[in-house]
């Protein structure tokens, strides 16, 4: 099991001090575009180690904005951290290049997939082993395969003309090559047909239960992560306006009616609800 989740009412206590239990925490971070936009605001987020934690939230909550300020790319869409820091293992890993942090073990899948698509699927898995050895990444290639045994069969394929959901399992793959110790996936369900998202969620709670690795899954699929997740945080508008465990949140009637289309009236879009009732219950 992971260790406690600490709520946003005990991440960053009085002195600032590292909270042990935590992989990673991002703590009271801001996060600015162009001088102007204020994209997250005071945000503070603890992944313990060997959990699954679930990001949930509309488009433009800005979930995949914390995910590349993990991952060190803000700064390709002129994004910058103003306040807060970003810790792993009890380090400020936020000043770290993208490079240096996937050689310390922050490895993201990034939504739309991106493969490489004039490359075979080996070669793409040659490209996500970079980092390693040539016995790690022989190593790591028969452990992907065995989570994927289409690309197994279809190894000498050329990416580009793989289907959508192939393609999805061929970027976790990747990023699986390089052996990550957390692994984050913004949107891994997109677009996918049922079936397929079937098998994704499948193999994320197997890198848990089996292989033991800390998963941060964002998601708009709310229904999916907290069917699978151990706990969750809900963003709205760059801010976190509710936390707790998987369960909890699948029990809860603001989550249930806003995110899961459920209400004590039946299921209903979410067209039909009201955006000013939605913060009047959460951010007053």
């Amino acid at each position: 099991m992971p260790a406690a989740i600490p709520t946003q009412a005990t991440i960053g206590g009085a002195k600032g001090a590292p909270d042990p239990s935590c992989l990673l925490e991002f703590r009271n971070i801001r996060i600015v575009y162009d001088n102007a936009i204020e994209a997250i605001r005071d945000v503070s987020i603890a992944v313990p180690e060997g959990g699954i934690v679930a990001l949930l939230g509309s488009n433009g909550a800005g979930k995949s904005t914390l995910l590349k300020a993990m991952s060190g790319i803000l700064y390709t869409e002129e994004g910058v951290i103003e306040n807060g820091t970003i810790r792993f293992r009890g380090e400020d890993v936020h000043h770290l290049a993208p490079d240096e942090l996937v050689r310390r073990g922050i490895v993201q899948v990034p939504e739309g997939r991106r493969v490489f698509p004039a490359l075979t699927i080996d070669e793409n898995l040659q490209m996500g082993g970079y980092t390693r050895t040539a016995a790690e990444a022989r190593d790591r290639r028969e452990k992907v395969f065995s989570l994927f045994p289409r690309l197994f069969e279809r190894r000498d394929q050329i990416a580009g003309y793989m289907s959508g959901g192939e393609q999805q399992m061929l970027a976790i793959g990747r990023a699986l090559m390089t052996d990550p110790v957390l692994l984050a996936l913004d949107e891994p369900s997109l677009g996918l047909a049922p079936l397929i998202i079937d098998r994704i969620y499948e193999v994320i709670a197997k890198l848990r239960d089996e292989m033991k690795m800390t998963v941060l899954l964002v998601e708009q699929n709310a229904q999916r992560a907290l069917d699978i997740a151990d706990y969750g945080y809900i963003l709205e508008t760059g801010r976190v306006v509710l936390d707790g465990s998987a369960k909890k949140l699948a029990a809860n009637e603001d989550v249930q009616e806003f995110y899961l289309g459920v209400s004590n009236a039946g299921r209903k879009s979410l067209r039909d609800v009201k955006h000013y009732k939605r913060r009047k219950r959460w951010l007053s």
